[in-house]
C-alpha cells in the first residue's frame, strides 16, 4: 500500500529518496540524544547525591571499636558501675577483665567476694558486653597481645587514679607505650575503703567490749575519713555519705523506657544495701517472671527502723544507682513505701509482687502489719526461691573476718613497731 509505514523510523518505499534520508537522520539523532540522556542519568546516580548507598555499605562493614577495662570489682558499688559506663562510652563494645582471687591476694590482700560472685556482679552491669575471668592484675606483654589479637581490643581503659604494682611500677605502662591506652574520670564520693569503714562502724557497739583491735580500726576510719552521723554525732545513726546525687547522674544510669501497654509488670522491694551477687540473682529470677521489673528501694529511715540504727551502710541514692545499673532492672522507685498498697499497685499497673526466701528481714508474715497483705489478698503475691544464700550481713562478716585473718598473719611475721595500719588493710578492699 502506498505510504504504508511499519512504525517509527520506518521507510516509505514509494517516497522520494531525499525524504527517506531525512527521516533516517532524524531517527539516528533521536537514538543518540536518548542514549546521551540515559548516560548522564546513570553518571548522576553514581557521582551525585545517591552516594549514600555506598556510604551505608561502608558503615555496615566498619569494625566496631572494642575497649577493655579490668579490675578486682570487689564489693562492687555504683562507682565501679559508673567507671564501666564511661568505658563503654569510649567504644562500641566493652570487654571486662575480672582479676583472679590469687592475683588480688598477691597484690592487695584477700578479696571480700570470691571470683564467682564478682563475675555475677560484672556480668549484670548493663554496659558490659563480654567478661574475661581470671584476668591478670597487671597488663603483661603476653596478655596485651592476647587482648589485641584474640579479643580484637582497640583500647585499654583505666581510671585517672594511679594503679601501682608492689614493685612501684605502673600496671598500665605497656598499654600506654603501645599508644592503646585511654583514661576515664574516677567517680567522686565513693571508695571501697570508705564502705569498709562504714561496715566496721556498723558493728562497733557490740565489738568494742570484746575486741580492742576492731575498736581501734574503727576509730582510724572514723577519724581518718571524717565520718559523720545524722543524729548529731552520737554514733547511733546512719552514716552520712559524701555522695552528692544529681538528676544527671540518675538519668545516666536510667533506661529511659517505660513498660509497654500490655506488659506484665513484676514488683520487688527491699533495702538492696551493699548490692551483692545475692541481689543480682533474685532480680534476675524476678525479671524472668514478666516483661518489666520495677524495684522499690526503701528509705534510709525505713531500713534503720527494721534492721537497726547502723543500717543502711549505703544511703538511698547510692543504693538506687547500684540497682539501676543492673541489666535485669527496668525501673526503680526511689524511696518506696514499706507497705505495698492498693493505690500503688493500680498506679504502676503491677501484675505480680514477689519476695525472695533469703533476706535480712523475712518474718513479715508473722507481724501484725504485713507489708504484703494487700497483694496477698489480691492473689498477686509470690515467694521466690533465692538462688544464693547471701545477705548484707554476710558481706559485713566477711570484712570483719578478713581483718582478723590479716592481722593474725601480719602479727606473726611483723615486729610490734610495724603493726598493720589502716592504709595497708584498705588495699585489700579497694576494687
Amino acid at each position: 500500500m502506498k505510504g504504508a509505514r511499519t512504525g517509527t523510523g520506518s521507510v516509505d518505499l514509494d517516497a522520494d529518496p531525499s525524504e527517506n534520508t531525512q527521516r533516517w537522520a532524524r531517527f539516528v539523532a533521536t537514538c543518540l540524544i536518548g542514549g546521551l540522556v540515559i548516560g548522564i542519568s546513570v553518571l548522576g546516580l553514581h557521582f551525585g547525591a545517591p552516594h549514600q548507598p555506598s556510604l551505608r555499605i561502608w558503615r555496615r562493614k566498619k569494625k566496631p571499636v572494642r575497649v577493655y577495662m579490668d579490675g578486682c570489682f570487689d564489693m562492687m558499688h555504683y562507682g565501679h558501675c559508673n567507671a564501666l559506663r564511661q568505658a563503654r562510652a569510649l567504644g562500641d563494645q566493652l570487654v571486662v577483665g575480672v582479676v583472679s582471687d590469687s592475683e588480688i591476694t598477691a597484690n592487695k590482700g584477700p578479696p571480700v567476694t570470691p571470683l564467682n560472685e564478682r563475675m555475677i556482679m560484672v556480668n549484670a552491669v548493663k554496659w558490659v558486653d563480654e567478661v574475661i575471668p581470671n584476668a591478670p592484675y597487671a597488663i603483661t606483654e603476653d596478655f596485651m597481645r592476647k587482648l589485641f589479637d584474640e579479643y580484637k581490643i582497640d583500647y585499654i581503659i583505666h581510671g585517672d587514679d594511679p594503679c601501682v604494682l608492689p614493685d612501684g611500677t605502673d600496671a598500665y605502662a605497656l598499654a600506654k607505650k603501645a599508644g592503646r591506652y585511654k583514661q576515664i574520670k574516677r567517680t567522686e564520693g565513693v571508695s571501697s575503703t570508705d564502705i569498709v569503714g562504714r561496715m566496721l562502724l556498723c558493728v562497733r557497739e557490740r565489738s568494742i567490749s570484746d575486741n580492742q583491735n576492731h575498736s581501734s580500726l574503727q576509730r582510724q576510719f572514723s577519724h581518718g575519713h571524717s565520718q559523720k552521723f545524722d543524729d548529731g554525732g552520737s554514733g547511733t545513726g546512719t552514716r552520712v555519705s559524701h555522695f552528692l546525687p544529681t538528676s544527671r547522674r540518675i538519668v545516666q544510669f536510667s533506661n529511659g523506657k517505660g513498660p509497654g501497654p500490655d506488659a506484665r509488670i513484676i514488683y520487688i522491694d527491699g533495702a538492696f544495701d551493699l548490692f551483692h551477687a545475692g541481689h543480682v540473682e533474685i532480680l534476675k529470677h524476678a525479671r524472668s517472671m514478666g516483661d518489666f521489673l520495677l524495684v522499690g528501694i526503701h528509705t534510709d529511715l525505713t531500713v534503720s527502723a527494721n534492721r537497726g540504727a547502723h543500717r543502711p551502710i549505703m544511703n538511698l541514692h547510692e543504693r538506687s544507682l547500684s540497682v539501676l545499673a543492673c541489666r535485669y532492672v527496668d525501673e526503680v522507685i526511689i524511696g518506696a513505701p514499706w507497705e505495698v498498697s492498693k493505690d500503688m499497685i493500680t498506679t504502676f499497673n503491677i501484675s505480680l509482687v514477689v519476695h525472695g526466701t533469703v533476706a535480712e528481714v523475712n518474718d513479715f508474715q508473722k507481724r501484725d502489719c504485713n507489708p504484703y497483705a494487700v497483694p496477698i489478698n489480691m492473689g498477686i503475691f509470690k515467694i521466690l526461691d533465692s538462688p544464693l544464700d547471701i545477705t548484707t550481713t554476710t558481706i559485713i562478716r566477711r570484712i570483719v573476718s578478713n581483718h582478723e585473718a590479716y592481722q593474725m598473719v601480719t602479727i606473726r611475721v611483723t615486729p610490734p613497731s610495724e603493726a598493720p595500719s589502716l592504709s595497708s588493710f584498705k588495699r585489700g578492699c579497694e576494687g
